[in-house]
C-alpha cells in the first residue's frame, strides 16, 4: 500500500501543492518589487504521465511566468495569484483527505485482524 502508485501521486502531488502555496506566497509578497518576475509550479501533466506509466512519483517545476509586464518590469498579476491561491488550497485539501481515506481503510483493515 505505502508504495503503491496512487500513495506515490499523492505524495508528489502534496509536495508540489505545498511547494506551489510557497511560491504564490513569494509572488504575492513581491507584487510591488520592480523587476520582479512571477514564477508558477507546474507538475500536473508530468504526474499524469507518471500514473499513466506505473509510477506516481515526479519533482514539479518552477517556471517563469509568461504574464505580461507592467512598466516597471513586474508581472505579478494579484487577481491570477489569488486565484491560484484558492484553487491550490482546495488541492491540497481533497490531496490530504484521499490520504486520510486511505490510511482510515488501513487501519479498518488492521483492528479486523
Amino acid at each position: 500500500m505505502f508504495g503503491s502508485v496512487s500513495m506515490d501521486a499523492m505524495n508528489s502531488a502534496l509536495d508540489a501543492l505545498s511547494l506551489r502555496q510557497r511560491t504564490i506566497a513569494d509572488n504575492i509578497a513581491n507584487v510591488q518589487t520592480p523587476g520582479y518576475t512571477a514564477r508558477k509550479v507546474v507538475f500536473e501533466d508530468a504526474l499524469a504521465a507518471a500514473v499513466a506509466d506505473g509510477d506516481g512519483s515526479v519533482t514539479a517545476t518552477v517556471a517563469r511566468s509568461l504574464e505580461p509586464t507592467r512598466e516597471d518590469g513586474n508581472n505579478v498579476n494579484l487577481d491570477t495569484e489569488t486565484l491560484s491561491n484558492v484553487d491550490t488550497g482546495l488541492r491540497y485539501d481533497l490531496a490530504t483527505r484521499a490520504i486520510d481515506g486511505k490510511f482510515t481503510a488501513l487501519r479498518t483493515a488492521m483492528r479486523s485482524s
